[in-house]
């Protein structure tokens, strides 16, 4: 899987994942919620594993289709983030 630096996202991707470090708040209600991985293109994990995070997108009144979904037990403290911009078609993982 490609991989791309914390450093390099957007602002709003660095914003995001400064909050899921703090644990909120978040601005949309489904931040944090189970990402399932339907699409298998994250590792194969318990269901449960994964949450997604909106990343606001600047001049969108929706939450648009950039997300970061973090995977492990504690969601302040993940294992491993990814960056989508196209809606969880493709991924990159988060090197920090």
């Amino acid at each position: 899987m490609a991989t791309v630096a914390l450093t390099t996202l957007p602002s709003q991707a660095r914003e995001t994942r400064r909050l899921i470090s703090t644990g909120g708040p978040f601005p949309y209600e489904k931040d944090g919620t189970v990402f399932r991985n339907r699409e298998r293109l994250l590792p194969a994990e318990a269901r449960g594993f994964y949450r997604e995070y909106t990343v606001k997108t600047p001049g969108l009144k929706h939450r648009g289709a950039r997300r970061i979904v973090c995977g492990g037990r504690e969601p302040a403290s993940p294992l491993n983030c990814y960056y989508t911009a196209d809606h969880y078609a493709s991924f990159q993982r988060i090197v920090e």
